[in-house]
């Protein structure tokens, strides 16, 4: 456990964030797990379930700080409902209507073409397909 604290208070340093305490319980949590999909909600709730204590603004402070710093991607899919991506590489998701759960489609399973040119001074940096899927009506 010491070894995983340490890693990710030296990753956390890497990207220029200082690890304290909050923050490394939080990065604890939120990457124990592999590649994973979150609300700020649900890591609040696992927060609370492992016995860290922070409010729900410092997890969405946090989260955010961790989205500016390149560690996570935010991945808007459910009108305000906002999920937090820790694969970080290009990929694109299916979102599973009325269970709200966010998969991972790798980026070679889909071809994107004529994209449309970025207007002036501006390049386009990550082209985010979300396919929605239900449960098929007998």
């Amino acid at each position: 456990m010491a070894d995983a604290m340490i890693s990710i208070e030296t990753r956390l340093r890497d990207c220029g964030l200082r690890p304290t305490r909050q923050r490394v319980a939080l990065a604890d949590l939120l990457f124990a797990k592999g590649d994973r999909h979150l609300t700020v909600e649900e890591l609040h709730d696992e927060a609370i379930d492992a016995d860290v204590p922070v409010s729900l603004a410092t997890v969405y402070n946090t989260l955010h700080q961790f989205t500016e710093a390149g560690l996570i991607r935010v991945l808007a899919v459910e009108g305000a409902r906002t999920y937090f991506d820790t694969n970080v590489s290009d990929h694109h998701h299916f979102f599973v209507e009325g269970r709200n759960e966010v998969l991972d489609i790798p980026i070679n399973n889909i071809e994107i073409g004529n994209l449309p040119e970025a207007p002036q001074g501006m390049e386009i940096a990550h082209v985010d397909v979300v396919i929605r899927l239900r449960e098929k009506k007998a």
